[in-house]
């Protein structure tokens, strides 16, 4: 059976092929803007797929757009969504929907990977930060802006505030460093001073976990996080398992 995987969020759309061992295959980037989705996908896919399964926290005219496109190549779309409980994970959600399916999906990878306490963070368009222990109890989470939308915001509002651009250092000599210092900065602080929370209640050190496409630029400077690309993937081939199953 060809199954193929689809993360489509608000910055990017990632897919990858469902391995016959319940694994995500190699992740790949396509074009995210609702003209150009279907002709990447065309371009990506094989020319029919069995099942695709579908986590997406994009617009719904994003998603509409993914959706049509991936209907004219496969036989069956499950789309996932938020659950309470997902085997020893449980949402700390009163109304789980309301938690973002790519939050929760890394949530399963992480606890599938190595069942232990565990900062997760995403980077994106936002900046989402969960705390699951080592029983799998999801314990809450923050939700931010990221450095990149900072500087989009900054810039839309100021244009003569570069939206990219510059190095982080302690106390910038320019602009650019400045805001990329300050930006960047302000994402470390929130992780850092998450994760002593964390300890706090936990009363041990979680594992620091990022994911996402800004993940990169944080892991720098912050040298104990391990940073996995695909875990909304991970998560997603997790899901998709018990989907296939019923």
């Amino acid at each position: 059976m060809s199954a193929w995987l689809f993360d489509l969020g608000n910055t990017r759309l990632k897919c990858a092929p469902l391995g016959h061992d319940g694994r995500a295959g190699l992740a790949i980037a396509l074009p995210h803007r609702e003209e150009d989705v279907a002709q990447a996908l065309a371009q990506a896919l094989p020319e029919r797929v069995d099942v695709g399964y579908l986590a997406s926290v994009a617009s719904p005219g994003l998603r509409v757009a993914v959706l049509d496109a991936l209907t004219a190549r496969c036989s069956r779309i499950s789309i996932a969504r938020t659950q309470s409980r997902f085997g020893p994970v449980r949402i700390a959600y009163a109304q789980p929907n309301k938690l973002g399916v790519d939050r929760f999906l890394a949530l399963l990878a992480v606890h599938a990977q190595a069942g232990d306490d565990a900062l997760v963070c995403g980077v994106g368009t936002a900046l989402t930060i969960d705390l699951i222990d080592r029983d799998g109890q999801h314990l809450g989470g923050r939700i931010a802006p990221s450095p990149t939308l900072m500087r989009e915001v900054l810039h839309a509002r100021a244009p003569q505030l570069p939206v990219t651009g510059g190095d982080y250092v302690d106390f910038a000599a320019d602009t650019e460093d400045a805001l990329a210092s300050g930006c960047d900065g302000a994402a470390i602080a929130l992780i850092e001073r998450s994760l002593d929370a964390a300890k706090a209640r936990l009363g041990r050190t979680p594992r620091l976990v990022l994911h996402g496409g800004g993940s990169e630029t944080l892991a720098t400077r912050l040298p104990d996080a391990t940073q996995v690309a695909t875990l909304v993937l991970d998560g997603l081939a997790i899901w998709a398992g018990t989907e296939s199953a019923t």
